[in-house]
């Protein structure tokens, strides 16, 4: 067997179907197979061996699909790294995985440590500039288009994918082919994906989710898959209209932004929906069924399980519920004695099935604490009710989730305790409306010393990828601690949530010109994205300055602070330029009727989808996520029957 095979009989089978659209730039399965295979071939001529590792530090664009299954069919493992990780970050994933050949961007080349390195022999460039390195054209183009995948056992390694862990160092975890080949068979039943379908990919390349649940399940399939480099609204909707969009797959925001801004029409292509990474809060899921008429299928899983090892599943779907195991797979609750609990008691997920990874990669350690004869230990709290279906219900672990990314505590407090004024730090995560929950930090100076928030948080983003930098920065006298000196993160979520209650007030908003929102925007990215204020152009997106999704938020929390009006998470989605921006918060607070408008826009603020309610249905403010789950369940029993009659 080898993962790569699926790409071969797409070749066979869709030899001139469309197989990767990406930016006007269409590969059919044949074009597709052949470029793989000069790939794999570029790769041997390279040195590279069955088990070797190659790295792929890219973002989303069709050179990642090809090296990942180049590397595939010679045997080597594909190490995938988040796109953006930063030098330090970058340099240990090196250290750790040994890979012969690293493939990147010259963008991103610049994130590459040029020490301590020595096992890495190769570097090439498969976009921009190429300076020194080898040029992906040149290479791949050089090599031969005839390759046969080799046959692997079910046991071979064929990636690895690294996962934050508690130790504030990234885990390898190691996939092998029968891994993904059983999850892709999961995916391609579970989804009842068809040759005809054509799927969206946002998602990153480096994640499981996009690599294995979309990429790898499409191709397997014959599918057209419609490659993007990240999520960006307009032209999410657009390319869902234009290319006719069947399969949308994405994390509990994108469906978010998209209830706000996609009409019904717009979507009206889809004819499947699947969200996973984070928990889909139960009343998205219950607006999003009311609009649009669909169901948003969810699932559960990790890195380690490949990542699918549970569904929703149709058409008996329990909305808040994370389904049952997919087919092979077993999952359990178990207590802190290793026992299995009762439904409805709570414990830790563990999960046993060909999904299960290897191990972590150079940890055996590390593996045998989380593999316990055959049984994966999650690290999630989570219960299962008198049907089998499984919920979660909290985390073991300090795990914060941005986002549907994985950001581990003691990562960032690492990160804090080089800057020479820290003396004490703590991070910790609080619930935030659009990302799921925020990083926030507390931290002791120490004496004689000062800093400002604005000093940790450029610290810290020289140092980490961005979703994993502190938004809320706290100076404290002290930091709680149990009697044997461990930092009670418990205590400080219950604090912060308490002073945030205590402290929502009715401001009122400051009117401001559009010069002046243009000059504070300005000085915004100026600090925040440390570019030269002299190179900003008021109609240039914010996007192609390097705004994330994580700073977009940020962007839009402090902008309303400036304003003393709370905006929308995703306002900079919907005004992606300083001018547009500026010009509508000016109309925002024109009078006479600014007073109606900004009451609206709160309104919306506080609950940031909004929908409207028919008659019929209960007024669900008061409504528990149970109850929710329980209502939202009636209405697609009531469409269903509806349907069949």
């Amino acid at each position: 067997m080898n993962i790569a095979q699926h790409i071969e009989h797409g070749c066979r089978q869709y030899s001139d179907k469309p197989a990767l659209v990406f930016e006007g730039r269409s590969l059919n399965y044949k074009e597709l197979n052949e470029l793989v295979n000069r790939v794999a071939n570029a790769l041997c001529d390279l040195g590279v061996e069955h088990g070797d590792r190659v790295a792929l530090f890219l973002p989303n664009i069709p050179e990642f699909a090809v090296a990942y299954l180049g590397v595939l069919k010679i045997g080597a493992i594909a190490v995938s790294l988040n796109s953006s990780l930063k030098t330090e970050e970058v340099r240990f994933i090196l250290e750790d995985s040994n890979p012969k050949v690293l493939i990147t961007t010259e963008k991103l080349r610049d994130n590459v440590p040029l020490y301590a390195l020595s096992h890495l022999k190769h570097i090439v460039i498969a976009e921009g500039e190429v300076g020194e390195d080898i040029s992906w054209s040149q290479w791949a183009e050089g090599a031969s288009s005839d390759f046969h995948s080799m046959d692997m056992d079910r046991d071979d390694p064929s990636a690895i994918l690294y996962t934050s862990g508690t130790t504030g160092f990234p885990k390898g975890a190691t996939l092998s082919h029968g891994n993904v080949i059983s999850n892709m068979k999961s995916f391609v039943n579970k989804c009842s994906m068809a040759p005809d379908d054509r799927i969206l990919l946002f998602l990153p390349l480096f994640h499981c989710f996009g690599q294995n649940a979309i990429l790898n399940s499409s191709l397997s399939t014959g599918m057209t898959v419609i490659l993007q480099r990240q999520f960006i609204t307009e032209q999410v909707i657009q390319s869902v209209i234009d290319d006719q969009i069947t399969l949308f797959f994405g994390v509990p925001n994108n469906f978010i932004t998209l209830y706000e801004k996609a009409s019904v029409q717009d979507l009206s292509s889809v004819r499947y929906y699947f969200s996973a990474a984070a928990s889909l809060p139960v009343e998205i899921a219950r607006k999003w069924h009311e609009k649009y008429g669909t169901v948003i299928n969810e699932a559960y899983g990790l890195t380690e399980t490949t990542p699918f090892a549970s569904y929703n599943h149709q058409p008996d779907v329990k909305p808040g519920s994370i389904g049952l195991p997919i087919e092979d797979v077993e999952m359990e609750i178990i207590n802190f004695d290793d026992r299995e609990v009762k439904p409805g008691d709570m414990g830790e997920i563990i999960i046993k099935g060909p999904n299960v990874m290897l191990g972590y990669w150079n940890r055996p350690s590390e593996t045998t604490r989380v593999i316990k004869e055959g049984w994966f230990h999650s690290g999630d709290i989570g219960k299962r009710d008198e049907d089998g279906y499984f919920y979660i219900v909290d985390r073991l672990k300090d795990m914060i989730n941005v986002g549907g990314l994985k950001v581990y505590p003691v990562e960032v407090e690492n990160i804090l305790y080089q800057h020479p004024a820290v003396s004490e730090a703590a991070v910790f995560g609080i619930p935030e409306d659009f990302m799921g929950e925020q990083v926030n930090a507390q931290i002791v100076l120490k004496r004689d010393r000062t800093a400002t928030s604005d000093e940790i948080i450029s610290h810290c983003r020289k140092r980490i990828a961005d979703f994993k930098v502190p938004t809320v920065v706290e100076f404290v006298e002290s930091i709680p601690k149990n009697p044997a000196g461990k930092v009670l993160k418990r205590v400080l979520r219950e604090e912060k949530s308490a002073s945030s209650a205590t402290q929502e007030e009715v401001k009122s908003p400051v009117a401001r010109t559009a010069d002046s929102i243009r000059d504070w925007l300005i000085e915004w990215m100026e600090k925040e994205l440390e570019i030269d204020k002299a190179t900003i152009k008021p109609d240039k997106p914010f996007f192609d300055y390097g705004l994330t999704s994580v700073l977009a938020v940020k962007l839009s929390q402090e902008l309303g602070s400036w304003l003393g009006h709370s905006l929308n998470a995703t306002t900079t989605w919907n005004f992606s330029t300083i001018q547009s921006l500026a010009d509508y918060l000016v109309n925002l607070f024109e009078t006479p009727s600014s007073s109606s408008k900004i009451k609206q826009e709160t309104a919306t603020q506080t609950h940031p989808v909004e929908i409207k309610t028919t008659d019929d249905l209960p007024d669900t403010e008061e409504l528990s996520d149970s109850e929710l789950a329980e209502l939202l369940n009636e209405e697609i029993k009531k469409s269903r029957e509806e349907r069949q009659k």
